[in-house]
């Protein structure tokens, strides 16, 4: 085993690079082009708040997707596991994260799971607040605790572009308050949250960070009491290690088993329990809206360190940096 460090991390992300090669952008996301295509950010902070990181860690990029983990989160906290799992699901699917079959393919009307887009929209009109406003409020000030970074904020272009591009969001919606899976009345200002989400920038080091928090069980580092319950985290990062990385969900439990969650602004964050969280800059993406090189890297610190969590592992943050 080496050990974490940077030099590790900058060895890792040159041989992990070249498989953005595989991937391409997506362009329709603000701030992700052509010149950015082969890059690749890879940050690593353990959860006793050791950090290292290689790569372009400093791009700052929307949370896309990653923001389902985020307002599951909330969520649970807000309205507990119980109402949470009536209106969606816990299980995997093999349709794309904004796929319309979905919706019909368990017999019923209720979303597969939190991180298809149908789910998570449900799942967003959980979280309590007076207006989107209010919520998202809320949603903001404990990323920034978490994240370290006071100015965390939403990019107001890709706040706008979500809206724009938003026919599919709000038929799956409108869908979902015909079943009523989503309360009667609640479908604007729930998307208009979802949307907010989407368009929160962050950069790979604030996502190790993220990552960090998840992996310590929802508490701060050196804090006695939880921000978030341990039972919502561990059910989070369940539904993470299933359908974090949807299609390639399952194949990346059999060649990291890490719980990660992907955006298609080409971001990961991954929770390696006890031991550190990790926050990945990718955007060169698979059909799947995967980073190619980011998955890699993701294999080759689940190799290295022994962070599968079907395997024990032999990292220790006193030894290993």
């Amino acid at each position: 085993m080496e050990q974490l460090s940077q030099a590790y991390l900058e060895k890792t992300v040159l041989q992990s690079k070249p498989f953005s090669a595989d991937g391409k952008v997506k362009e329709t996301v603000p701030g992700i082009n052509s010149t950015v295509e082969g890059s690749l950010g890879l940050a690593v902070c353990t959860v006793d708040g050791k950090e290292f990181e290689a790569g372009l860690t400093d791009y700052r990029f929307t949370l896309q997707s990653i923001s389902k983990v985020i307002n599951l989160m909330i969520a649970l906290q807000d309205a507990g596991p119980e109402a949470v799992f009536k209106q969606v699901g816990m299980e995997p699917t093999s349709q794309l994260f904004d796929s319309v079959k979905g919706l019909t393919e368990l017999g019923g009307h209720k979303p597969f799971n939190p991180f298809i887009d149908e789910g998570a929209i449900a799942i967003t009109s959980l979280i309590t607040g007076k207006n989107s406003e209010e919520r998202f409020n809320r949603i903001i000030k404990l990323l920034r605790k978490i994240t370290g970074n006071a100015k965390l904020r939403m990019n107001e272009a890709a706040y706008e572009e979500a809206k724009r591009d938003s026919s599919k969001s709000y038929a799956l919606a409108y869908y979902l308050e015909s079943e009523s899976v989503i309360e009667n009345g609640k479908v604007e200002e729930a998307l208009d949250l979802y949307f907010r989400g989407l368009s929160i920038e962050v950069n790979a080091l604030e996502l190790a960070r993220i990552g960090a928090f998840f992996a310590r069980d929802g508490y701060m580092n050196g804090e006695d009491e939880p921000l978030i319950k341990p039972d919502h985290i561990s059910i989070m990062k369940a539904l993470m290690l299933t359908s974090g990385l949807y299609n390639d969900s399952g194949k990346m439990a059999v060649q990291a088993g890490i719980p990660a969650k992907s955006g298609i602004g080409g971001g990961i964050v991954a929770a390696a329990t006890g031991i550190m969280g990790i926050g990945i800059f990718g955007p060169a993406l698979n059909a799947g809206g995967n980073s190619t090189a980011g998955m890699e890297a993701l294999k080759h610190l689940s190799r290295n360190f022994d962070l599968n969590i079907f395997k024990r592992s032999s990292f220790n943050p006193d030894k290993n940096t």
